[in-house]
């Protein structure tokens, strides 16, 4: 035990020092041919193949971002869709959002009995005047907009899992990394019966003409309290887009990234000449020095992209994961990260 709090307070001090102020500003992103998608998690790598059907008959990268968020919601998964896990009540609430190269942006929060809450946020950015559409009233608006209301109810593993959580009925972030810790970072996440598991969908695409989007879809942070609101609906939170600069998107525990408006911070240190991976290390690096002893406790992930094509991502945690799809490669990779291993372990 010893050792461990003598690493952690070696890992804090050389942080806080000066390495947090001394990044040279180079590029050390990847250079890409475009176009190109990146998703979070593991699970991204068939979200991009479903957007990569629009990226290479040179569609636009909002239409790509739309179909990948359309699969992932399609599918039985803890964290994105109406398959996702409650909330304390037992309720499936939705957040999503997208922003396009116009810097036109939609997104719904607390939204129920919905499939596509991605698609109804595109549908508010195009038709209406408004940005963000909560509750009943997100919801109303899909039902006169052409989308079907299903019935409530939880899938066969989200009602497993919240069985599981009313017998302690605590009420606590959950971080899927000692997975990661245990068997690699490309491990597979899964609940007990081998339906995969992960955590908020974030997409970023720069399609073949340039122009770049982003979108996130998620059922929240698991058994919240109802009615509560992540980053993910959250614009220059949980996603934010400069057609000029890049784009950016984030996974973990959402209030973080809300203090620090954390996908418009990676952007704006993009546009200061920061590679991707540094723009996002420098925003985690933030979040740890507001609190470190809070962060230890918590994951929160970031990855971006810049105008040409090069990538990069940072956690605060190892176990971070995203997938790359270009005309070059189709492939996972594990993020640079601050903490080694979770406190305590």
């Amino acid at each position: 035990m010893a050792q461990s709090i003598d690493r952690r307070k070696f890992l804090y001090f050389s942080a806080f020092t000066f390495p947090l102020f001394s990044f040279n500003k180079i590029d050390e992103g990847q250079a890409i041919t475009k176009p190109i998608i990146i998703s979070t998690w593991e699970e991204g790598k068939n979200v991009n193949a479903a957007a990569w059907d629009v990226l290479q008959k040179k569609g636009r990268a909002l239409d790509a971002i739309e179909a990948g968020a359309k699969y992932i919601e399609n599918k039985i998964s803890c964290c994105v869709g109406l398959g996702g896990n409650p909330d304390r009540d037992g309720m499936v609430t939705l957040d999503a959002c997208v922003m396009d190269e116009h810097a036109n942006c939609g997104a719904v929060a607390g939204l129920e009995q919905i499939r596509h809450p991605l698609s109804v946020a595109r549908k508010i950015m195009e038709t209406t005047p408004h940005v963000l559409l909560v509750g009943n009233g997100a919801q109303q608006f899909a039902i006169e907009n052409g989308f079907k209301k299903e019935l409530a109810g939880l899938s066969e593993a989200a009602a497993k899992e919240y069985k599981k959580w009313l017998q302690k009925n605590e009420y606590q972030p959950i971080i899927n990394i000692e997975n990661n810790k245990q068997n690699g970072p490309f491990a597979p996440n899964v609940f007990d019966d081998g339906t995969p598991n992960h955590d908020t969908m974030g997409m970023i695409a720069l399609d073949a003409n340039g122009n770049l989007s982003g979108g996130v879809t998620t059922s929240g942070m698991a058994f919240k309290l109802h009615g509560r609101v992540g980053d993910s609906a959250v614009i220059g939170a949980g996603l934010f887009v400069d057609n000029e600069v890049g784009a950016a998107t984030s996974s973990g525990v959402g209030e973080e990234v809300i203090r620090v408006c954390g996908t418009h911070l990676v952007i704006e240190y993009i546009r200061t000449g920061y590679s991707p991976e540094q723009a996002c290390k420098k925003v985690v690096q933030r979040i740890i020095k507001r609190n470190p002893g809070k962060a230890q406790q918590l994951q929160v992930g970031f990855v971006a992209i810049n105008k040409k094509g090069e990538f990069g991502a940072y956690s605060i945690q190892e176990g971070f994961a995203y997938a790359v799809k270009s005309n070059r490669e189709d492939k996972i990779y594990a993020s640079k990260f601050f903490f080694k291993t979770p406190a305590g372990g």
